[in-house]
This record gives C-alpha cells, sequence and structure tokens, in this order.
C-alpha cells in the first residue's frame, strides 16, 4: 500500500513540475504578444495620424477628394489650426476634460486608459493611452510638466485663446 501512495505521489509531483514549467512558457509568449500587441496600436496610431496628414493637401489633379472618414478620426490637429477642443475627436476631448479635471497634478497614463474605457491593468492599454497624450503634447493641446503628468498649457487657461476667426 506504501509503494502505491509513494508512486502516486511521485507522478503527482511531476505533473505539478510539468505544469510549472508549461505555465512559465505561457507565461512568456503572454509578455511577448502583449509586446507585439503594444507595438501595433501604436503603429496603427501613428499610421492613421500620417495618413490623416497626407490628406491635408487634397489636390490630386484638380479634384476634391469626396472620400469620407471610416469611423472617428484620430488625427489630432495642431493646437495653432483648430480654435476648439470639440474640433478634436470624441477620444481626445475626454482626454482634455480628463486633463483639466486633475488640475496641477496632471493626468497620467493609467488613469487616461480608464478614460478611455480601457483595462488599466493592460501594459498595452496603458502605453496606447501615453501614445495618445504624447501626441496631444506633440500637437500643443497639452504640456508634460513632470515625466508622465500631463496638463493643458497655462495659456489655454487663458479665455481669448481659441476665439479668433469667429467660428462657425
Amino acid at each position: 500500500m506504501r509503494a502505491v501512495l509513494e508512486t502516486r505521489q511521485k507522478a503527482a509531483a511531476m505533473q505539478v513540475k510539468q505544469l510549472e514549467a508549461e505555465l512559465e512558457r505561457v507565461r512568456a509568449a503572454l509578455a511577448e504578444a502583449e509586446e507585439v500587441h503594444r507595438r501595433r496600436v501604436i503603429g496603427l496610431e501613428e499610421f492613421l495620424e500620417a495618413l490623416a496628414e497626407e490628406d491635408v493637401p487634397a489636390d490630386v489633379s484638380g479634384e476634391v477628394s469626396r472620400r469620407k472618414p471610416v469611423g472617428p478620426r484620430r488625427a489630432v490637429p495642431h493646437r495653432r489650426q483648430a480654435a476648439e477642443v470639440s474640433e478634436l475627436s470624441p477620444d481626445y476631448q475626454a482626454l482634455m476634460a480628463a486633463a483639466a479635471d486633475a488640475g496641477a497634478d496632471g493626468l497620467g497614463a493609467r488613469r487616461a486608459a480608464v478614460v478611455l474605457g480601457w483595462d488599466s491593468a493592460s501594459a498595452s492599454r496603458v502605453e496606447g493611452a501615453r501614445a495618445r497624450l504624447k501626441r496631444l503634447v506633440e500637437r500643443g493641446w497639452l504640456v508634460e510638466a513632470k515625466p508622465g503628468r500631463f496638463t493643458p498649457p497655462a495659456s489655454q487657461q487663458d479665455p481669448g485663446v481659441g476665439r479668433s476667426g469667429g467660428g462657425s
């Protein structure tokens, strides 16, 4: 009886070791897949941005482009080219509102992921949110006074900014 129980215990221990090894392989594969996904999310956003910038001078042999964007545009216009935050896509408008609500502390990437309705525990989603915040900085909508903390520029708080040109 003792020999049977020892044999079962050894078999169970071997199965535990095999499953632990398999778990490590799965974790490594998951980490690699998350990194690939993060890079592709950022790459897609950069591609869409470049495509949108390419569409701006739509002078192709004198024809007016009839293409309509499919879904919400993710391109972020430069601050000097846009009169108001309302010209941004809904996701970017939500990020701007959250940055304004964050006050002097600024908006972080993890909180931005939550604002966008994404899982803030996912590294790829947090990096995607950070990429969007960085894009808003590049375009002059936000500033990154402290590393990783994004706030509206002081000039944006000025009531006269962004109201020239009359609007429609």
